[in-house]
Order: structure tokens, then C-alpha cells, then sequence
């Protein structure tokens, strides 16, 4: 278990960083930000990350500097917990909030009920089809490359998930909020698309955030500046 409080930044050996990544970062902008850090204050580090998050995503992001990079392997398979908001009755291409709204239709006849059990219908193994706006490699490029061009690639390969729970925590609609726990390699955005689709009236993630990886929660985690700035002042210390 990583104890975030505790540990440097600065150990020569490498350290484990809990960082809270901000919506409109991508993953790798927050490791450039940490790994430019790391240079401007003298020290030379690898830096990687431990599962990506959407650019429009929040919350926790395993870092790892220096030989602490070998372990990332073993951090990346660990169940993740999300929590998050999804918009019923509409959909949009990327089946996040990055993309226009499309059709729209009435939810109004939706009960608690029904909500509640499409979404434990959702839980379980399942065999997931990456989205297109995803970053996944087909045929040397991803697939949101060909996603930009209008291009629907249709063989593009599933993975076996597994969706530990997936709970239904407030409805106001046509917003539902929810928290769940999934295996490596989900998608929520596909989920969020299946629970419109399953309900028959369309749904996209509106918002998402990442509350745990295995056992590390987000309020250990520190915002990329604090992160920064904690980096800076140890560097200084250890050269003084």
C-alpha cells in the first residue's frame, strides 16, 4: 500500500505520486508536467502513469518516477472506482460530453425503478467494444483518428471486463448520478451508452470522476500544482 502522505518525491529509488488530474488534462499532460518539474529542478526522472483517464475525467492518477516505473505493470490491473453523472435521453458521438448532443427524446416516462434495474443489468462480465474516441491501435493508429474522419471501424476488438457493481446513487432527470467498480479496461463512457440504450431513450456520460485504484482513494492525492510545488521544495532541500 502506498502511504501518499509519507513518502518523497526525491528518493533516489523513485516514488509512487497520487495526483488528482483535472478535467480537460490528458493523462500524459499531467506526466509531461511532473517529468518537466523533475528536470527544471536538476533531477533527471522517468515518469509514467498507472491507467488513463479521459481528458474530460477527473480524479486519481498513480504516477511513477525512476525505477519505481518497473511496478506500473502491477498497479494497472487493479479494479477501479468511479463515480459520476449520466444525461438520459440524448447522446453524443463519443458518448462523453466532448461532443454535440444528438437525438434528444422524452425521459419523462422513466421510473426509479426501471433506472435502478437497467443498471444492475449492467453488472457482471461482458465482452466491451472500445469506443471509436478512444485511443485504442488499429492497423498503427487510434481509433479517434479515424473516428475524426467519419470513419466507423466495425471489427474493432472487444475485451473481457468485468463490472463489479454499478449503483444507482441520485435521480433527478434527465440526470443520473452513479458510483461503480469496474475491472482493467473499462469503459464507463460505453457503459453510460449502454444504460440509454438498454432504458430505450439514448445516454451519454456527463461527467466522470476517479475515486479509487484498488486500495489508494483520491483524498490522498494531491492536485497537480501541489504536486509540483512539493517536488521544487524537496529538490531544493536535497541540494542545500
Amino acid at each position: 500500500m502506498i502511504e501518499a502522505k509519507k513518502l518523497s518525491t526525491v528518493s533516489p529509488t523513485g516514488d509512487f505520486l497520487l495526483v488528482d488530474k483535472p478535467v480537460e488534462w490528458t493523462s500524459f499532460d499531467v506526466v509531461a508536467k511532473i517529468r518537466n518539474t523533475y528536470t527544471g529542478a536538476g533531477l533527471r526522472r522517468k515518469v509514467g502513469h498507472c491507467g488513463t483517464l479521459d481528458p474530460k475525467a477527473s480524479g486519481l492518477l498513480i504516477l511513477a518516477t525512476g525505477r519505481k516505473t518497473k511496478q506500473i505493470a502491477s498497479l494497472e490491473v487493479l479494479d477501479k472506482t468511479y463515480e459520476g453523472v449520466i444525461k438520459l435521453g440524448v447522446m453524443t458521438e463519443s458518448f462523453d460530453a466532448e461532443l454535440p448532443e444528438y437525438g434528444q427524446c422524452s425521459v419523462s416516462h422513466l421510473t426509479d425503478r426501471e433506472i435502478h434495474d437497467a443498471a444492475a443489468g449492467l453488472e457482471g462480465r461482458c465482452m466491451q467494444k472500445p469506443p471509436m474516441y478512444s485511443a485504442v491501435w488499429h492497423q498503427g493508429k487510434r481509433l479517434y483518428e479515424f473516428a475524426r474522419k467519419g470513419q466507423d471501424i466495425k471489427e474493432r476488438k472487444t475485451r473481457e471486463i468485468t463490472v463489479n457493481s454499478f449503483e444507482i446513487t441520485a435521480i433527478d432527470l434527465p440526470f443520473v448520478r452513479f458510483r461503480t467498480n469496474v475491472s482493467k479496461g473499462a469503459y464507463i463512457r460505453v457503459l453510460a451508452d449502454d444504460l440509454g440504450r438498454n432504458l430505450a431513450v439514448g445516454g451519454y456520460l456527463s461527467s466522470l470522476r476517479r475515486v479509487a485504484i484498488g486500495e489508494y482513494r483520491i483524498e490522498d492525492a494531491r492536485s497537480v500544482i501541489d504536486t509540483v510545488e512539493r517536488i521544487k521544495r524537496e529538490a531544493n532541500d536535497l541540494a542545500e
